[in-house]
């Protein structure tokens, strides 16, 4: 950003007479914030002497302070050869680190700080060491935002700063110009306006902004409207005259009725030589951010926050503090919606010059800043962030290589691949188990579907062919639920993780996976026992084994799905041993089965123990130990059902 708009403080000096000498003449050109004629001036003293060090002096100063310190490289290098000092090696080290010469760039800042004991300017020094080093580290914030050079809307001259009002597009521009700014050589900015939706341009209706008459001879930029549209802020400055405002300050117009009043200095400026730009309001128009060198800062410029007071004026101005401002310059800030706060900075570690950042808070709650990356950022300016939808779309400035002039405006989209879409269409069916083993379609069942967190998602009646449908997600864990009267109701799990095909592969943006599964009711009737596979104990033991739990769980299952119902559960002996033995052990297995699925968590008043011995046979007679086996069972009957 080669204006910068505005680095200046100096008024400006006109009509130098002819018969001063080239030394004298450049003198007060850059005394007087001429730079670029100073360079001009001085340039001509460097063609017949190169090593002049007055003049190598005051071309890097002037590149240096007109924000083109990466073209002051050559001339810091004559100076400290021939006169180091901190300043020189300091300043040659931030014009090497504009270039992304970091290598080079460390080397100047430690040969700086053998040239100062002062401990603030050497730990600004190391503070510029160790922001090339984290530099390299950085990511990008948004790594899928593309930004595209608005090249039907760009000159070749400066164009930034750009802000979307109520469908209007406004920017800063040199078109139209009329005079050239003395510090840049480069023609003075006035406002411009055009329609807009989001980030689409009308570019062929840009006309100068109809609200107030821009000045001429002067540089007007940086527009703030206030979300209401009834407020215009922006910076003014720069003037040939010598009547005009010393610096650069904030004007404000204000929406009377028919129009727009004439633009008044705004008393938050406070001090007519203070510098204050790049104006910002909060969402809610409640506050004002801008950028000035008042003094207390950290830095050369920083970032200020004024309220709105009762008079509609904004005052009491306060600093945003050293998390982000910092011994560079910190401005254009840019309050989001949601908290976060965008600037553009020079201090916070970077790949050159201005970068733009975002503050945001981590998990504690403290403020943290992060550079937006290399989609973002480059070695030169980036500066100027506004977002027409937050945070996927809007406009930046930057004078970056490739551009169509100095400063240009950037427009940027969300480019974020969209996901593949994966569908699981699962066919739940309903079925019933008949007395001889087949199964039947089960019509009018209640089936229910719980998430991993327990939520309902979906739920419905099986149909006459007994389904029920549900659209499910990939990777994930279910419950289904089935019940209908007369039946013990199920819960089965269900996942479709593994079941679907990887996204990556997929062409199409919707895939749809058809899944089906069964569930099988039995019928839930009053006293009718219920044999319990696979309930073993050892000899003469009523402790329930590992193998047996399995079984159990099972039992446990059926309870917590049936809430309502209360059973009975009994334990059956064969013949071999006396009536009064075996009456003894199976009411202590059947007690050792009750116990274990109170432990289970299902309450004890459900449930009833009761021990058969040998009384209720299935297998009279038998011989084999096989026969022996089905009289030694297990069973558990529903007694009573709960309304």
């Amino acid at each position: 950003m080669k204006k910068h708009f505005f680095w200046i403080s100096a008024l400006i000096t006109l009509g130098l007479g002819s018969c001063k000498s080239l030394m004298e003449k450049g003198d007060n050109q850059f005394l007087s914030g001429q730079y670029q004629y100073a360079i001009s001036t001085f340039s001509q003293i460097l063609q017949e002497d190169s090593t002049n060090l007055k003049a190598n002096q005051t071309v890097a100063e002037s590149y240096r302070l007109s924000n083109r310190i990466e073209k002051s490289e050559p001339y810091y290098r004559q100076v400290v050869e021939q006169e180091p000092s901190f300043n020189s090696y300091f300043f040659l080290g931030q014009s090497l680190k504009a270039q992304q010469k970091n290598s080079e760039a460390k080397e100047a800042f430690e040969k700086a700080k053998g040239y100062t004991s002062d401990e603030s300017l050497l730990a600004r020094t190391q503070r510029e060491i160790e922001s090339i080093k984290l530099a390299e580290g950085i990511a990008d914030y948004w790594p899928n935002h593309v930004l595209v050079n608005f090249k039907e809307l760009n000159t070749t001259g400066p164009d930034f700063a750009p802000l979307v009002s109520e469908n209007f597009f406004y920017f800063t521009s040199a078109r139209q110009a009329s005079g050239i700014y003395p510090a840049t050589g480069t023609p003075y900015t006035k406002l411009f306006r055009t329609r807009a939706e989001g980030v689409r341009v009308d570019v062929g209706s840009v006309q100068a902004l109809p609200e107030f008459r821009n000045e001429e001879g002067l540089n007007q930029a940086a527009i703030a409207i206030s979300p209401d549209g009834n407020i215009i802020i922006y910076a003014r400055g720069n003037s040939t005259s010598s009547k005009d405002l010393p610096d650069v300050a904030l004007f404000a117009s204000y929406f009377r009725g028919a129009g727009f009043t004439q633009p008044i200095w705004m008393p938050v400026n406070e001090d007519e030589f203070w510098w204050n730009s790049t104006p910002a309001f909060s969402p809610d128009g409640s506050e004002l951010y801008f950028a000035s060198n008042r003094p207390g800062g950290y830095g050369g410029i920083d970032i200020y926050k004024a309220t709105k007071l009762a008079n509609g004026d904004f005052g009491n101005a306060v600093n945003l503090g050293p998390t982000i401002n910092t011994p560079g310059n910190e401005l254009f800030p840019r309050p989001a919606p949601d908290g976060k706060f965008f600037f553009a900075s020079d201090g916070h570690p970077g790949f050159g010059k201005l970068d733009l950042f975002v503050a945001e808070k981590d998990e504690s709650g403290a403020q943290i800043i992060k550079n937006l990356g290399q989609n973002f950022n480059t070695k030169d300016d980036d500066f100027g962030i506004f977002f027409t939808e937050y945070p996927k779309a809007g406009f930046i400035s930057s004078n970056r290589e490739g551009g169509v002039g100095d400063d240009d405006i950037y427009f940027f989209e969300d480019k974020t691949p969209k996901p593949k879409i994966v569908n699981v269409l699962l066919n739940v069916f309903t079925k019933e188990e008949k007395a001889d083993g087949s199964e039947a379609v089960l019509p009018q069942t209640r089936v229910v579907l719980y998430g991993a967190d327990n939520k309902q998602q979906g739920g419905d009646f099986s149909n006459a062919q007994g389904r029920v449908r549900f659209t499910m997600a990939p990777d994930q864990d279910y419950t289904i639920i089935a019940s209908k009267g007369g039946y013990f109701s199920k819960s089965i799990p269900y996942t479709t993780k593994g079941k679907t095909p990887d996204p990556a592969t997929l062409v199409q943006d919707v895939t749809n996976v058809s899944l089906d599964t069964t569930i099988i009711l039995d019928q839930l009737i009053l006293e009718k026992a219920i044999v319990l596979d696979n309930i073993y104990y050892d000899l003469d033991k009523a402790d329930i084994r590992p193998d047996a739990a399995l079984e159990l769980d099972k039992l446990v299952k059926i309870l917590k799905d049936n809430p309502s119902i209360r059973i009975e559960l009994s334990s059956h002996t064969d013949s071999r041993s006396s009536d009064a033995y075996n009456l003894s052990l199976s009411q202590r297995r059947a007690q050792s089965a009750v116990d274990y699925i109170v432990s289970q968590g299902i309450a004890a008043e459900r449930l009833v123990a009761k021990g058969y011995g040998e009384t209720q046979l299935i297998i009279k007679d038998a011989k084999t130990e096989e026969e022996h086996q089905v009289n030694r069972r297990t069973e558990f009957k529903v007694i009573e059902i709960k309304e």
